[in-house]
């Protein structure tokens, strides 16, 4: 993944800033750098995954200027065979294309880039520090002042617990210059709808997004697949099974006794002959966790909580036991094609702005998960359902198309991949949140815990301590409270629950699972 800070001002306390930057050492244990520059400072933790010798490791300079980006920048190659008339590349990274190009266009740059990134870049020639973020927020950056009124960036909050009297999550799709966030991406917003035929549209979901795994297998690292058994995860890897020479290797997770997704993500690696691995979790190893899982993502989200713990543990499983370094995975796409709550919105338009607001949101939830789960374990993640041409174009069908009018939930996406890539019955199989499938077992015992951990007495008191996204469960208060022991006071860095739209009818509930829900039937069986 890498790990990226910057210090744009003069640092008072250097050790105290070194110690900071190394809370996130997993992000990059392979090499380390910090550098003094136009007063202040910028300081990388290297995870080598693309130009793997010591050229590759950052801050790159150029002439008086630097730049630390944790990223991937997808069609450098090409980027670079423009720029190498004027630049001369020393190292086979991606990121080193960064600097000639601010040099060429500018704060322009960041809307050509089809990458997912996040970068603080000095500017030698204004004395500015400038940072940018993707249009999805898939790489993380946050930000903060010290007390003199310094801003400092970061890669993970914990980075800023300590220096910065509040955290807050540097917005995606924008950029940091003169003192002012610019946003240079509005993804999230469709401005116009395709009028594609359903042939045409799931021709080009299909197009789209094998293009999207297709960028995301280049690496010079050995490359893995997060397989939980359901639709995305499992197009992903049927995708990447058949443009690869050798099986793939693919990873699935699930409870002793009840694991949902195990048998079907065991159907799919079959099929397509993929060296597969199941690891078995314990209802001792899920509790044992809580607390590291929690300080790790740095949030109090239920949903998030619950689906990290199967993920994290098969992230440390692989880190432990095997070579691969990267790894692919299915996220992003119940945002796009919908959940089973949103088969309860009332309106073609209901559903679109449920789905842009998701989409708007997502970097605090599920693409949180996906990055603090892997990188924790010094691996890197890779989302081909945020491919930005796949996510423009699905956000721009006609949500009457998307709405499930078909009897089948993403039927789209299903419709799409009709053929050899999936037998039909996975290809058309409901699928329960991955925090289910895992096995009906480990929320139980999350919500089990929690229970027997307060009295109704001790809840009621400890849950007035919060304004914000008050807690309203013993399991959302028991989370909110180690949330707090690592994060004082930085709960407004989550902006609410990641919860069904309670303002739908069907959808007024108490709990994130899609198991509360009527529509759930045969979701995950």
């Amino acid at each position: 993944m890498c790990s990226i800070m910057g210090y744009c001002g003069s640092c008072a306390d250097l050790s105290l800033f070194r110690s900071c930057f190394d809370q996130t050492i997993s992000r990059g244990p392979d090499d380390s750098r910090v550098l003094e520059i136009g007063g202040g400072l910028l300081a990388f933790h290297r995870l080598a995954i693309m130009g793997l010798t010591p050229e590759g490791m950052q801050p790159f300079t150029l002439d008086s200027s630097a730049v630390v980006c944790n990223g991937e920048i997808y069609g450098y190659e090409k980027l670079k065979e423009q720029l190498s008339e004027k630049y001369t590349f020393q190292s086979g990274s991606d990121c080193e294309v960064l600097l000639p190009l601010y040099r060429e266009y500018g704060v322009d740059m960041f809307q050509m880039l089809d990458a997912e990134f996040a970068l603080i870049l000095y500017d030698g020639v204004s004395g500015q520090f400038i940072a940018a973020r993707d249009p999805i927020g898939i790489r993380p950056l946050y930000y903060g002042y010290d007390a003199k009124g310094v801003i400092v960036f970061a890669s993970e909050p914990k980075n800023l617990t300590g220096l910065c009297e509040k955290i807050l999550p540097f917005p995606p799709g924008c950029y940091y210059k003169d003192g002012k966030f610019v946003r240079y991406s509005e993804i999230y917003h469709a401005s116009a709808y395709t009028r594609d035929d359903l042939d045409t549209v799931c021709r080009k979901i299909r197009e789209k997004l094998i293009a999207g795994v297709e960028k995301r297998l280049v690496a010079d690292a050995k490359v893995g697949f997060l397989l939980s058994g359901g639709l995305d995860s499992a197009l992903v890897c049927a995708i990447a099974a058949k443009r690869s020479k050798a099986p793939i290797r693919t990873f699935a997770i699930g409870m002793v006794g009840d694991a949902i997704d195990l048998k079907y993500a065991r159907q799919a690696a079959d099929w397509m002959g993929s060296q597969h691995t199941e690891v078995i979790m314990t209802r001792e190893q899920v509790l044992s966790s809580l607390e590291e899982v929690i300080r790790v993502l740095g949030t109090f989200d239920i949903t998030t909580i619950r689906a990290s713990m199967g993920m994290y543990l098969l992230c440390k499983w692989i880190h432990e036991n095997t070579d691969v370094r990267v790894l692919l995975t299915g996220e992003i796409s119940d945002e796009l094609f919908g959940y089973k709550y949103t088969d309860f919105a009332p309106s073609a338009a209901a559903f679109q702005e449920e789905s842009e607001k998701r989409i708007r949101e997502l970097h605090m939830y599920d693409v949180l998960r996906a990055d603090r789960c892997i990188s924790a374990n010094s691996l890197e993640a890779r989302v081909p359902f945020g491919d930005l041409d796949f996510v423009k174009y699905v956000l721009s069908i006609d949500p009457e198309k998307k709405l499930n009018t078909y009897g089948k939930g993403k039927y789209l996406l299903r419709h799409a991949f009709e053929g050899d890539y999936l037998p039909h019955d996975l290809l058309y199989r409901e699928k329960a949140a991955f925090s289910d499938a895992v096995g009906h077992s480990m929320v139980d015992y999350l919500k089990e815990y929690a229970e027997a951990y307060y009295t109704d007495a001790e809840f009621e008191t400890k849950r007035k301590n919060y304004a914000h996204a008050a807690p309203f469960t013993k399991e959302s208060l028991l989370y909110r409270e180690i949330f707090e022991k690592y994060y004082p006071g930085q709960g407004e860095m989550i902006v609410d629950f990641w919860m069904p739209n309670k303002s739908w009818k069907g959808c007024d509930v108490n709990d994130p699972s899609a198991r509360v829900l009527s529509n759930y039937g045969a979701s995950g069986k």
